[in-house]
């Protein structure tokens, strides 16, 4: 995508992953981009202001938590036409949940050029804090990432229910609201009650925390420890709260041969 004035050559929109919350979590270009940038522009409501305060002296920082989509693409097409550079800071990755795609098409369609920088999401760093892992062998080799239906709906071939007949590890975002029916969606799709769950609540911030229960007893923890927002649930079949699963990655096994290994 590329596009000129007469005035001056167009910047550029970078679209970046601020990562969960804990600024040194930022990306090394990512820190780059936004230190360079003319225009920051960053989701105040779930990227803390500490992620953004790399921002060069002169540079306008502004919190787009109470703006709407054409209001946001109005600051960075005025930024881009000027000749500026363009940090859109999300939180997570931008790809995950970050409705990158509808900014993207208004600036291709004002001839903007932008380009995405990824981050760390909430499901990797949850999964870091609570020292767990979603792949074990011989228990499960595939995660899955979605979110219960609530304001935004979700197709219902990926309902929780269905979702969870695959016996994969999970990681449910954006339904800290309800988790009364993550609960029942996933014991209706025959996961056990004795399930090994992590919920981890504004992972990388001061205030993070993060609980380990099993299945049965997901919305009664949520509730009593006040994980009702920026929370995730972390579903991992096979191993117990206690202990991980037994099985053994064959990667450092003495006997298992690779190329590097005679």
């Amino acid at each position: 995508m590329s596009g000129t004035r007469k005035e001056s050559r167009m910047g550029m929109v970078h679209f970046i992953g601020a990562g969960p919350g804990d600024p040194e979590l930022l990306t090394v270009k990512g820190q780059r981009l936004i230190s360079e940038a003319d225009l920051v522009l960053y989701a105040g409501s779930l990227v803390p202001r500490q992620v953004v305060a790399c921002a060069k002296a002169g540079a306008r920082v502004v919190d787009s938590a109470p703006l709407d989509l054409e209001q946001t693409h109005a600051l960075m097409l005025d930024t881009a036409r000027a000749g500026g550079m363009v940090a859109r800071v999300h939180t997570g990755d931008p790809s995950l949940y970050g409705a990158i795609r509808e900014q993207m098409e208004l600036l291709e369609r004002d001839g903007v050029p932008c380009a995405v920088v990824p981050g760390v999401t909430s499901a990797f760093a949850a999964a870091a804090l609570a020292g767990r892992s979603y792949t074990v062998p011989e228990a499960t080799q595939t995660l899955i990432l979605t979110r219960l239906a609530g304001r935004t709906p979700v197709p219902e071939a990926e309902s929780l229910c269905k979702l969870a007949a695959h016996g994969s590890a999970m990681c449910i975002y954006l339904s800290a609201g309800d988790p009364e029916g993550v609960q029942a969606q996933l014991l209706a799709g025959g996961l056990a009650p004795a399930t090994l769950v992590v919920i981890a609540r504004r992972v990388g911030w001061p205030d993070e925390a993060v609980a380990e229960t099993d299945l049965g007893h997901l919305a009664s923890t949520a509730r009593d420890r006040g994980f009702t927002r920026q929370t995730v649930f972390l579903i991992l079949p096979g191993q117990g709260i206690d202990d991980a699963a037994s099985a053994r990655s064959l990667l450092y096994d003495k006997d298992f041969k690779h190329m590097y290994r005679s």
